[in-house]
Order: C-alpha cells, then structure tokens, then sequence
C-alpha cells in the first residue's frame, strides 16, 4: 500500500509539525485565518501571497479566511467542504489514504471505451460509495474507462456539476475525498480507467467568492455568459494559470485518475503561448504520465484539429481525444428527423454526413456553417487517427438541453437507432456510452440545479424563456409544462431505473451492446495503434461505406438507414466481424433497413 499527495502553494498543506495555510489574494492588504487554534492576521508578502503556519493545527480541523469587510470565505483551494460552498474548509491529509494499486499503469488510449455518469443520478443512493459497487457490471460490459461529471463542489444539493466554485474540493453531498479515492482504487482493481470532466473555462454563478477578494482572477474586459472571462492571459494571469495546472496534477497525483475532459476549452480566452491547454498537457507528461498512461480529452466546438495532433512518436501534443459532436448531430438528425437549431447544418443529408463523419472525424473542417450564420468551423481533420475522437449517440448536454430530457431511444427511429450504435462500436472511433445507453434506460437526464431563491427562480424563468423560441413551446403553457431545474423532483426523475436491466427489451438491448463490445475489444481494438491517418468514405441511395487503414489490416463498414432495401453487386473484403439485417447472394448483398455490415481483412499478414 502507498499513499499519494500533490504538493501545491494553494490551500492547507500538512506539515511534518501543524499546518500551512496559504491564499492568493493581492487586493486585500489583511487575510485573518479562522482556526478553532488560531484567529490571527497571516504574514502578506510583495506578490500578494497570504500565510501562516498554525503548528497544532491537523486534519479534519475546520478554518476560513476573514477578508477585511468582515466576510468569511471558504479557501478557493479547499480539498474539502463538508458544510457546502458558503461554509468553512477542512483541512485534509491526502497521506492518510491507503492506495492498493501500485502496479497500475493505466491503458493505452485506443483501448478506451467510455462511461460518462453523474455521481448522484447513477445509483438511487447519488453516493460515490454506490457508484463503485455498480463498477463490476461496466467492467463486464466492456466499458473500459469511466468519466464522471464535474465534482468539483457546487451550491446546494444537487447539480450537473458545471456550477462549480471549488475546484479541488469533491462535493460533500456525493461523499468524501477518501470515498472519491477508493472508488478509483476499486476501478483500477477491475481494469478500468477513470478521467474526469474537470470546468476551466468559468465559475459557477454562486458560492465563487474570488470576485470580492481577488479581482486579478478575472478580466473584466472580456466577458463570457457567466460573467468576466477567468484571466488566463491579462496582468498578473501567471498565479492564475498555475492554480488550474495544479488543480489538473492534483486529481491525476492525489486522486489517481487516468486522466481529465476539459469542458468548453473554446470558451477559455488566452491568447499566451503556449496556451493552457498546451501546458496541462506538458505538466502532465512531466510528471505523472512519465510512469502511466495519462489522457487529456477536450471538448471543443471549434473543431481545431491542430490541437489534437501527434508528434512524431505518436504522442498528443495537446489534446489525447475530442467530443466529437459533428457525429452526434448527423445521427441525431437520421434518427429522429429532427432538424431545429444547429441540427439544421446536418440535415441536409444526415446519411452522408454520418459516412463523413466515420471516417474523417469532424464534419465541419473549415466549410461556413449556417446555422452560425455562415461562419467558418473547423480545420481539416484527415491526418488525424479515429482514436482521436470520442464518438457517442448522445451524451448529458444532448439529452439534458433538451426541454424534458429525452434520450435518443425515446426519441428515434429504434431500427435506425441500433444501426448507429453497432456503427459507433464497431468504427475505429473512441465510443461512449452516457449512462444508461446500455440497456436503452427509459429515465430521462433533465437539467437540474439547487442555488438560493433569488437565482432559483431566475434559472428557472430563463429555461423557460429560451425554448419560447420554439414552435412547440410558443405558449406560456406548454412553457409552463418544462420541468423546474430547481425542484427535486426534476433530480429524481433523472435517476437511472437499474431493475429496467433485467426487463426483456431493456436486457436484449443490453445483451446486444456486450456482444458489439466483445467484437471490438477481440477484433479492432488490438490494431487501433497502428491507425495514422482519416478512412475514406462514400454515400448513394442512403447506404453508407466506410473503410479505414488498420496498420497491416483494412476495416469496411456497410450501413443501410434508406426507408427501401438495397441490392449491391459485390461483398466486402475480408473475414465478417458483424452482419445484421443483410442477405448474401452468390455475388450480392441485399441490404435491409437498417443493416449494418462490418468485414476485416489482412493485409502482408496482419
């Protein structure tokens, strides 16, 4: 057994004798530690550091800074904030935790399958001590890498966790700092990974009280839909840089986790070079990733293709993988015939945008985009390997924007719904399944939060006033029928239905789901790294084909979503990994709706 810390400037740091407590704070000329032990002013330095060192100070102790006005305030680096976001910190020793996973090395990228949960949705408990006893059963799946919403803690009881003001801190309310760590530990016994949707690009609306004492943390004169822009590139913004690449080292150090999702990057303004996703990455391989495979994903609406190049061993220089929600959109609109908002830029043909997606990844590569008002998007893609993008049918944003939080399965075509899953496992692709994905789970993910009455009810009014934009919520009533984010009972109808696994449709889609994964693991996934470059692709009467380069072998794809069967003169290449809703003739293949049809062959025998 071993324990784990991150050292770091910020927060509480246990010493060999007490504790030192530290505050980035250059606007207050005074910073009082509140300690049982202690009520006395820290020592202020040139740079606007604040310390004091409390020597019988300890873990578990609980402490906050009184600023000069009077206002006590929890510390921005808090590991640990038991009485929520406007209560006092606890002091944590990360050394008191026992790690059994010494011989972990994580898993090389092309093996991920990814699990993307919310900690208080997943189990009916909405605790990380359920969450790890359900690890087992997505281990057996196939899943292996699970991603968990933001943690970092938010206001109130219940939250996407995109609300975030302390961000080393794991939410109280889904259990402790040693429970987060245990549930890794328990991961990484059953071979999975464990990455983490970490939120730097904004703070949460409540609870963030770096504006009353700590005002360089902000430019003010860039200002973003959640107020000024965090200072990544302004005066003084070097303090502020570090505090996000230590909160990145600290979860991958500390915590273990096999690597991060950084949320929103293209809302991160800086304008420094190298920018800071570029510096995670090198604090990264400087440090943990020197003895275990650590991955960096990013979601990036603008498609830039530049930040997910390789070097030339292979290796990422900035980002592992990407969301890639040009997929999503293209099947969302096939499968449902959905075509409002931004769906409006892939409705053109659905088919041939998902054929362009399979294999290149990003559909928009530089093209005007008119739902952005013929705004370019995006750079080329080609070079880039398909492990470079994490592929999905829907994922939280996708189901919890919408107005009653419908899943995919509530909402598609199910025959043209199950072919774009057995497309998404069987690409070359990264897959993730959102929670519940597995079993097609009826619930549904909605938007939910918990913030103070004032901001409670602005939420929730301003929810209702962005779908007014929509034929079908154009009166106050079908508005009014929206559910509340800030009711309960909106969370608890976002709850998973676990007994749904074991109901005859729910289990036969379960069933299907393992038996794609077992394929990919058995088939594609051991010449994933031989990948070098974007597959080709072609589109005709509404059947898709895709081919892709495996290093010494070549994957097809056949994909028929046309409302009428097709006949095709000639069979694919290669042994079949995968043939459903297909007829083969003595030189035919007669396509039904919906069939998918998956062949590998060997080249200079691969």
């Amino acid at each position: 057994m071993s324990a784990h810390c991150h050292a770091m400037p910020f927060g509480a740091t246990v010493r060999e004798k007490g504790v030192e407590f530290a505050v980035w704070a250059p606007s207050a000329e005074t910073v009082v530690l509140e300690h049982p032990l202690a009520s006395q002013p820290m020592t202020r330095d040139a740079k606007g550091w604040h310390r004091l060192t409390v020597l019988d100070a300890q873990h578990g102790d609980r402490y906050s800074f009184r600023l000069p006005d009077g206002t006590r305030v929890p510390d921005p680096a808090s590991r640990f904030n038991p009485d929520d976001v406007h209560g006092p910190s606890t002091v944590i020793d990360p050394r008191r935790f026992d790690w059994t996973d010494d011989a972990w090395r994580g898993r090389p990228w092309e093996e991920a399958v990814v699990y993307e949960l919310h900690v208080g949705t997943f189990t009916d408990e909405g605790t990380l001590r359920a969450a790890t006893a359900r690890l087992g059963e997505l281990a057996e799946l196939g899943i292996t890498a699970v991603e968990l919403m933001p943690l970092a803690d938010f206001p109130g009881r219940r939250n996407w966790g995109y609300d975030g003001v302390l961000p080393f801190a794991p939410d109280a309310s889904y259990g402790t700092p040693d429970d987060l760590k245990a549930l890794v530990d328990a991961a990484h016994a059953l071979g999975l990974m464990v990455l983490l949707d970490v939120v730097y690009n904004h703070f949460g609306p409540e609870g963030n009280y770096l504006h009353a004492y700590c005002p360089e943390f902000f430019n003010a004169g860039r200002q973003t839909p959640w107020g000024a822009a965090i200072n990544f590139d302004g005066p003084r913004s070097r303090t502020v840089r570090d505090f996000f690449i230590h909160n990145a080292l600290y979860w991958v150090e500390e915590f273990r986790f096999d690597g991060l999702r950084m949320d929103a990057v293209h809302a991160i303004h800086d304008e420094t070079r190298p920018r800071i996703v570029h510096e995670i990455r090198e604090a990264l391989n400087n440090g943990p990733a020197r003895e275990r495979h650590v991955h960096l994903v990013l979601e990036n609406d603008a498609n830039q293709a530049s930040m997910l190049l390789r070097d030339s061993r292979g290796r990422p220089v900035a980002g592992t993988a990407q969301w890639n929600d040009d997929l999503h959109h293209a099947v969302h609109v096939l499968v449902t015939g959905e075509g409002d908002g931004y769906y409006a830029d892939y409705a053109d043909d659905p088919v041939r945008r998902l054929a362009q997606a399979l294999a290149e990844g990003f559909i928009y590569q530089g093209q005007p985009s008119a739902f952005r008002h013929g705004e370019a998007r995006g750079e080329p893609s080609t070079r880039l390997p398909s492990t470079a993008f994490v592929s999905f049918l829907q994922t939280h944003d996708q189901v919890g924007n919408r107005a009653f939080g419908e899943r995919i399965h509530a909402l598609g075509d199910s025959v043209l719904v199950r072919a774009a899953m057995a497309c998404l496992l069987l690409s070359p692709h990264v897959p993730m399944l959102f929670m519940g994905d597995e079993f097609a789970a009826s619930t549904p993910f909605q938007y939910f939060c918990d913030f103070g009455p004032d901001l409670a009810s602005a939420v929730s009014e301003g929810r209702r006033a962005e779908f007014g934009g929509f034929a079908a919520f154009a009166d106050e009533a079908a508005r009014a029928r929206i559910p509340d984010p800030n009711a309960e009972a909106t969370f608890m109808a976002s709850k998973l239905r676990w007994r749904e696994r074991g109901t005859r449709a729910h289990f036969a889609w379960l069933c299907e789901v393992q038996q794609l994964l077992a394929l990919r693991h058995r088939l594609i996934v051991p010449r994933l790294g031989g990948m070098a470059g974007a597959g080709s692709w072609r589109c005709e009467n509404g059947t898709l084909q895709v081919q892709w380069a495996l290093g010494a072998a070549r994957l097809y794809m056949l994909a028929h979503f046309g409302t009428q069967p097709v006949e095709l003169l000639a069979d694919l290449p290669g042994e079949v990994v995968h043939s459903d809703g297909v007829t083969r003739g003595d030189s035919t293949l007669s396509l039904g709706r919906g069939a998918v049809h998956v062949t590998l062959e060997a080249l200079h025998g691969g």
